[in-house]
């Protein structure tokens, strides 16, 4: 059973940022194996339980490929940083509909001083985005509270990019206007470091990823998902 991280983790991390090659990687892959991938994935394995507590459509899947863990690999073909690895680690707990479909997901992204939880959806498509600005026309009770409640604010910040002028099609004396201009619904979470090296670490994500459930489940309800 995963009880925590160990701090070898962030360790190699601060080791890959200095030494961002392959010829190095290849020499360490072992190390990456033992201190991130092995634990990365035993902590999504213990975290399915509470995940479906939250909500039963989304899932923490432990697979090397294809799961909830993204790739150490990065994509460098439109990047002038041609740097191959991330120095990061980012799992993402992705709604069941499949990871193509711009879902609101919970993320947990782990790097040395950059330590948070995010929650929400990050640059959704034309049409969600519409679908979700649509909604808080036509349900602005409900996704007022879903960003004030108490629970949510103690612990998130609102973050993402904004339109500078009310999106075509939206009055731009609407009250809440201000978040219909959002590109972007996410919330984020900071954490201090010594939160992974706590006996109870996939609890207390659990619970700071509960608090986000009204957000979580407006979201989905705005792009006809289940939650």
């Amino acid at each position: 059973m995963f009880k925590h991280f160990d701090p070898s983790l962030m360790s190699f991390l601060r080791e890959l940022a200095k030494n961002n090659d392959k010829n190095w990687f290849a020499d360490h892959k072992q190390d990456y194996e033992d201190k991130v991938r092995t634990p990365a994935l035993a902590f999504i394995e213990e975290m399915d339980s509470w995940i479906r507590m939250i909500s039963p459509h989304y899932e923490a899947t432990a697979k090397k490929v294809g799961g909830s863990l993204m790739r150490v690999y990065r994509d460098v073909r439109f990047s002038k940083d041609k740097s191959p690895y991330k120095t990061n680690v980012g799992i993402q707990f992705r709604h069941e509909i499949g990871k193509d479909v711009h879902a609101p997901g919970f993320y947990l992204h782990i790097a040395p001083e950059e330590l948070f939880l995010g929650v929400g959806t990050w640059r959704p498509e034309s049409n969600a985005l519409k679908a979700i600005r649509d909604h808080i026309v036509t349900k602005p009770g409900p996704y007022e509270d879903a960003i004030s409640h108490e629970p949510f604010t103690q612990m998130y910040e609102l973050a993402g990019e904004k339109l500078k002028r009310a999106p075509k099609g939206f009055d731009a004396d609407h009250p809440l206007i201000e978040e219909i201009k959002r590109k972007d619904f996410i919330g984020v979470c900071y954490l201090d470091e010594s939160i992974l090296y706590e006996g109870n670490l996939c609890e207390e994500v659990a619970k700071r990823f509960g608090r986000a459930q009204p957000l979580q489940k407006f979201l989905c309800d705005a792009l006809k998902l289940r939650f």
